[in-house]
């Protein structure tokens, strides 16, 4: 599909609708996988990553980089992740702002989920490096993504926003801005109005700095329960609010629907997608 940059959408394609996707026509630009899915090498996982390939661009999204780690990312991951970039050729790769990995008794661990960072100088030295050697290793710029934390350190030496915009001037990285996160964790801060806060936090960012959107659901809960970004619904008011709001601050950026949970059937998730095509279109015309 002939497409601007920047105006593309895509979803997160997972197994039960991997025949619809690669079987049927559909809108989508591009479609996002979790690169430790594909590590292993040869067999049907590689026909699949070809037959992925040869109808979408492609989005490879870690989960398990660690890019926060104290000890450094795990160099076995690393080298796995290197030649699934050389497999695939990806046109978006990302990960979190997350540390994951840790040395227990001289063997590294893993944590098992995405751990939240404390925003200090020195983690932000750590991190760096780590987005750097990546990097290098790669051959190519990543996106870092802004996790939803149900701990936070306190007192904190850098806003979350500080710290990813430091990052970026550091290793010329971009930003994976997760719309729905920014909700989640306002909503766990005990935010009164959690859309204002998320608009707050997004007039902190350079647009320059942003490659990429992430929008998703959550499970509804009661004002004093924790909201836990599960992608088990479809986008909420608010978060289409909070895109429409990000399209015209930033500027249209390649945009993906994650629905991991519960996941709904194939048209209904392309019809998610064309959501926010529509409000991509509605802003860039409003716009001129």
């Amino acid at each position: 599909m002939t497409c601007s940059k920047n105006s593309v959408v895509g979803v997160g394609l997972r197994y039960p609708h991997y025949e619809m996707a690669l079987n049927g026509s559909s809108s989508i630009d591009f479609v996002e996988v979790h690169a430790e899915n594909f590590f292993a090498e040869g067999g049907i996982t590689a026909v699949l990553l070809d037959d992925i390939c040869s109808h979408y661009k492609l989005s490879l999204h870690g989960t398990a980089l660690g890019l926060g780690s104290a000890m450094g990312v795990n160099e076995h991951y690393l080298e796995r992740l290197k030649h699934l970039v050389e497999r695939s050729d990806p046109w978006l790769l990302s990960d979190h702002a997350a540390f994951t990995w840790s040395r227990f008794n001289h063997q590294d661990v893993h944590a098992g989920d995405l751990l939240p960072l404390e925003f200090s100088h020195q983690a932000m030295t750590v991190m760096a490096e780590n987005v750097d050697r990546v990097q290098q290793r790669l051959g190519q710029k990543i996106l870092v993504e802004n996790i939803s934390q149900y701990v936070t350190f306190h007192p904190a030496t850098l806003s979350e926003t500080e710290f990813l915009v430091s990052l970026v001037e550091r290793t010329q990285c971009g930003l994976l801005v997760d719309l729905n996160n920014l909700l989640v964790n306002a909503h766990n801060a005990g935010c009164d109005d959690p859309l204002s806060y998320a608009k707050a936090w997004l007039r902190e960012i350079p647009p320059h700095s942003i490659g990429e959107f992430h929008l998703a659901g959550s499970t509804p809960v009661a004002a004093s329960e924790i909201l836990v970004d599960d992608h088990a619904q479809p986008v909420t008011d608010s978060g289409w609010s909070l895109f429409r709001f990000a399209t015209e601050l930033a500027g249209p950026r390649p945009t993906l629907i994650e629905w991991d949970n519960q996941l709904p059937t194939w048209p209904e998730l392309v019809q998610q997608a064309e959501r926010a095509r529509a409000i991509i279109h509605e802003v860039h015309t409003n716009a001129h």
